[in-house]
């Protein structure tokens, strides 16, 4: 959490390698690797994902083709067959149930024509086929009402388990009601200032970023 302006964005961006940024210095250690020495393909194989604010359309490539693929290019990198059109569709079909999407959904270009809600559930929908080991979830809350934040919600926490972790970005306490945090983390300036439990998003909802006194 943190103001607009942070660096909260940035430092995801980052770990994910994006080419707009360049790291002059330091390290990023994930399974004992440092980040900084991959390409952004690799972290993606090795188990990180990025869900982002503004899910960009694909013109011409439909989710169907899009998921099978990154699907099973994450599935060779850990030594897994490749699942053919039918298994992967009964591999993908309890996922769509579990966020209470249409099966047309899959015949669809990758985004294209989506509703801000529908995009971020086709997000979640991706990570839920890489199964990946670090999420980062960069505003999933936002333009989702009260039905989708649910499914978004219920989704993630269905995803979690003892070997993997979720990393959120949120202004908000509504989601942090339905995800439940293990730690909160407050940025200013691009540092980690404040870490504290669920109850530290509680103190900023109700009296603002000024509750914070040493923030």
């Amino acid at each position: 959490m943190g103001k607009n302006g942070s660096g909260k964005s940035t430092f995801s961006k980052v770990l994910v390698g994006h080419p707009d940024y360049e790291v002059t210095g330091g390290t990023v250690i994930f399974k004992g690797e440092n980040l900084l020495d991959k390409e952004p393909e690799v972290r993606c194989h090795s188990g990180l994902f990025m869900s982002f604010q503004s899910p960009v359309e694909i013109p011409g490539v439909s989710n169907m083709d899009f998921l099978r693929m990154a699907c099973n290019a994450r599935r060779s990198t850990l030594g897994l067959t490749e699942l053919g059109p039918l298994e992967f569709y009964g591999f993908l079909s309890p996922k769509l149930a579990m966020l209470n999407m249409d099966p047309k959904f899959l015949d669809r270009n990758v985004n294209e024509g989506f509703s801000g809600g529908e995009k971020k559930r086709n997000e979640i929908l991706q990570l839920a086929v890489l199964e990946a080991d670090l999420a980062i979830l960069d505003e999933i809350d936002s333009g989702l009402d009260v039905d989708a934040l649910q499914d978004v919600a219920k989704a993630v926490n269905g995803l979690l388990t003892t070997k993997n972790a979720v990393l959120m970005i949120t202004h908000y306490q509504r989601l942090l009601d339905s995800i439940k945090p293990t730690y909160v983390h407050i940025m200013e300036n691009g540092r980690i200032v404040k870490t504290g439990n669920a109850s530290l998003a509680k103190q900023l909802e109700e009296g603002g970023y000024r509750a914070i006194a040493d923030v």
